[in-house]
Parts: C-alpha cells; sequence; structure tokens
C-alpha cells in the first residue's frame, strides 16, 4: 500500500525511481497531496501508469472518528490510527476570519503525569510515526478549508510529549513546513514540551527556526515538582537555561506558557519570582485559565485563580518588565482546551 504521508520528498523519488519512473514526478504529486484537497491527477500530468498505481494501492495511516463543533468554531477531530488507538487533533479559529490555528498530538497519551492535566490519565501507549502526525495537519487543514479559512499555525501541543518523540516530531515538521511539501512555513510551527532539556537542546541542534514553548507553571522547584513530576529531573533554571540556548541560536523569543490554578501558582510573591526570572530573558509569558479536567491523578480538584487574582498577577508581571497576556481559551465546552485532550475509545 502507499502511503504519501510517510515520504519525504527524497524517499518519494527513490521511490519512484525504484518502481520504474522519473523522480522528477515526486515534487508535484506531493504537493497536490499536501494541499489537502482532491488530487486533480489529469493537471498533474504524470504518466497514466504511475498515477493507476497511485490510486490503486492508496492508503491512509488515520481515519476520522469523530468530529466536535465547540459554540466558538474551535472544531476537534478524534482520528483512529491503523492499530486501532486514536489521538485527538483540534482547529482553533483567528480572529482574522480567513485564518486557523491548529493543534496536533505527537503521542497517544502521555507519561508526563502532569497532574491537572487529562491527557496523561490514560498512560503513555505509543509515539505516532510522522506520518500520523502528518494526517492530522491535513485532516485540519481540510477542516480549515471547508469552513472558508485558512490554516495559517500549527503547535504540536496537542497530546503527549513532543521531545521524548522529537526524531518524529522534526520528520513531521520538516514535511509540513517545507515549501516542497506542506509549504507553511518553518515560523509557523511551535513545538511544546513540559521542560525536557536534552530535547531542548536537540531542537537547538536541528536548527529548524521553529518557535518553541516551555510549560513552566511554577517558578520555583517545589511547587513544580507537584504539578508536573518532570520537574524533579529538571530544575526550573536548568529547563531556563537551556530555552536561553535555542533562543540565542534561533533568535526567536520563547514563549512561557503558565497556567494559574487557584491557591496554587497564582500569588503575587509567584508573580514576582516568575519576573524574577524572566526579568532579564526576552521571553513572552502565556498566561492560561485552568481548564476543568475533575479529579486529578494526586485526588485533588483544581480550580482557576479569580479575575481579580488573575489580573494581580499579569500586572505584577509587567511591572517586571515582562511581557505577558492572557491567551484565550477555545473549545472548552467540547473538552479541545489545553490540557482536556484525552484518548477515547469510541467516537464522542
Amino acid at each position: 500500500m502507499t502511503t504519501l504521508a510517510h515520504y519525504s520528498l527524497a524517499e518519494f523519488q527513490a521511490a519512484l525511481t525504484t518502481w520504474g519512473f522519473k523522480p522528477s514526478h515526486a515534487g508535484r504529486i506531493l504537493r497536490a497531496y499536501y494541499a489537502g484537497t482532491e488530487i486533480d491527477w489529469p493537471e498533474l500530468r504524470v504518466p497514466l501508469p504511475l498515477q493507476e498505481k497511485l490510486q490503486r494501492e492508496a492508503s491512509a495511516l488515520t481515519s476520522p472518528a469523530a468530529r466536535q463543533l465547540a459554540e466558538d468554531g474551535t472544531t476537534k477531530l478524534l482520528l483512529r490510527m491503523n492499530d486501532g488507538r486514536t489521538v485527538e487533533s483540534v482547529l482553533m479559529p483567528d480572529f482574522r476570519a480567513d485564518r486557523a490555528a491548529g493543534c496536533i498530538s505527537s503521542q497517544v497519551g502521555c507519561a508526563m503525569g502532569c497532574d491537572f492535566c487529562a491527557t496523561t490519565r490514560t498512560g503513555f501507549e505509543r509515539n505516532l510515526t510522522a506520518g500520523e502526525m502528518v494526517e492530522q495537519f491535513l485532516a485540519l487543514r481540510r477542516e480549515a478549508l471547508a469552513v472558508g479559512r485558512r490554516l495559517q499555525t500549527v503547535v504540536f501541543m496537542g497530546m503527549g510529549e513532543p521531545m521524548l518523540n522529537l526524531n518524529h516530531v522534526l520528520e513531521a515538521v520538516r514535511r509540513i513546513a517545507d515549501n516542497n511539501l506542506g509549504a507553511l512555513g518553518w515560523r509557523q510551527v511551535t513545538v511544546s514540551t513540559v521542560g525536557i532539556v536534552p530535547g531542548i537542546n536537540a531542537l537547538t541542534a536541528a536548527n529548524l527556526n521553529v518557535h518553541l514553548a516551555v510549560s513552566l507553571h511554577a517558578p520555583d522547584d517545589a511547587t513544580r515538582e507537584r504539578l508536573l513530576p518532570v520537574g524533579k529531573r529538571f530544575g526550573v533554571e536548568e529547563i531556563l537555561t537551556a530555552a536561553d540556548r535555542y533562543q540565542a541560536q534561533t533568535g526567536r523569543p520563547v514563549t512561557i506558557q503558565y497556567c494559574l490554578l487557584k491557591g496554587v501558582n497564582d500569588s503575587p510573591d509567584q508573580a514576582r519570582q516568575l519576573g524574577a526570572l524572566l526579568a532579564t530573558r526576552r521571553m513572552h509569558v502565556n498566561l492560561l485559565r485552568y481548564n476543568p479536567t475533575g479529579l486529578s491523578l494526586r485526588g485533588i480538584n483544581y480550580e482557576p485563580a479569580s479575575d481579580e487574582t488573575a489580573e494581580t498577577f499579569i500586572t505584577t508581571l509587567r511591572k517586571e518588565g515582562v511581557v505577558a497576556h492572557f491567551r484565550r481559551s477555545r473549545g472548552r465546552d467540547i473538552d479541545a482546551a489545553c490540557g482536556q485532550l484525552r484518548q477515547r475509545n469510541s467516537p464522542a
């Protein structure tokens, strides 16, 4: 079976040569595939035997299992892999009527155990292949086109920890961003992490010119360890130092994700601590409102910080010279917001 999502340009050129066709056909075919629309074979002007082979042997790595639409226009897709496992991907409408942003998963489940996140409750099952992530991208691109929008940006911020599947994530990014394939653009891609320092270093070395987002969620190691078990391995300062290196290499300001939890990490003192950490760093803080996910792994019902507390927190940060904004929550009514994605065994 021929799954075009499996191939890089060089790999598809090699496959065509093996099949007895000219490798020069590869670019046109893959660009048409990545457009997210039905391939117009006559327009491609490829040999009929090649067209028939690709159509006859065409297959996919994922199939749609469910689709949900939120009141704010956010769409959540449940995609089923060929082994029966499922992941969720999200399309979020932009403020501009012609644009949208996509959120892609990198693993089935998650092993990070972050206490306020629903994804981790199913545990980790396996990494996704680059092709499976590409098919998520194409599914979101088709969804955007169907509502008159263009998929403008994507974030690897769905289910899973991208840095623990980095080789496949990087290959997916290359196919999605490269002008010869998905043509999204490198600057339109963000890779997120809970602070896996070796992964940040590897992303720095890859030098792909994409954005990096770090889910920090606390300015001190003690609080962070309670929320994110990975905090026991990588301290706040070590993570930020790795982010410094990434920023120095790429020139792209790192985004710090910080979910405000009532009575846990939302005090003025914690805002001042965070401000002190970032005051000399050219980083941007995204403050997130907590999206309820029910009883946590540690048996805690977290609550979002009050509006007053949140305003005090962001004001304190800004007084420290930190660039900070509230990130608008999307798709909360269909469990599509940050921290709410999870594997489902049957259509929702």
